[in-house]
């Protein structure tokens, strides 16, 4: 009984949230001018969420600023591939975030160390040659630091 007392109330939120995040995805929306340019920053795009899906597999290429790359090609080159990129439930709240206020959300930043730890951990234990090792432990460590530098946004 008590569930279904929130029901209207969550329904009343997403209603709210809607044309917040439909108002936030205009205001990140820039095309270009010109056809020949948009369809340039549109295929820089797809490059890049490329690169992203890679480096939610690779443990050494990062998937953010690669998500991050295709959202602003994405409102250079295309609305409709900015919006579903927006509209993405994964990708979309940590877009809007890192464009409205650089920072990410705290939850992200300990998944991001989690999957650093477990990538490079398991990298290290695989690769045989002690150089390899410590080259991946100074490229994790360096990583780790960047992240760590990137606020926090209080909410």
């Amino acid at each position: 009984m008590t569930s279904n007392m929130h029901l209207p109330e969550q329904r009343e939120t997403s209603r709210n949230e809607q044309p917040l995040v439909e108002q936030q995805a205009a205001d990140l929306l820039c095309l270009h001018d010109s056809p020949v340019v948009r369809a340039m920053y549109l295929g820089a795009g797809f490059v890049a969420l490329f690169l992203a899906v890679l480096g939610a597999i690779l443990p050494v290429l990062p998937t953010t600023p690669f998500v991050l790359l295709a959202a602003a090609c994405f409102a250079r080159g295309s609305e409709y591939f900015h919006r579903k990129l927006l509209e993405n439930r994964i990708a979309g709240p940590i877009i809007r975030e890192w464009t409205l206020y650089r920072s990410i959300p705290q939850r992200v930043k300990r998944w991001v160390y989690f999957l650093m730890t477990l990538s490079f951990g398991s990298s290290i234990l695989i690769v045989p040659e002690l150089w390899q090792k410590i080259m991946l432990v100074v490229i994790g460590s360096i990583l780790a630091f960047y992240i760590w530098r990137i606020p926090v946004r209080k909410v």
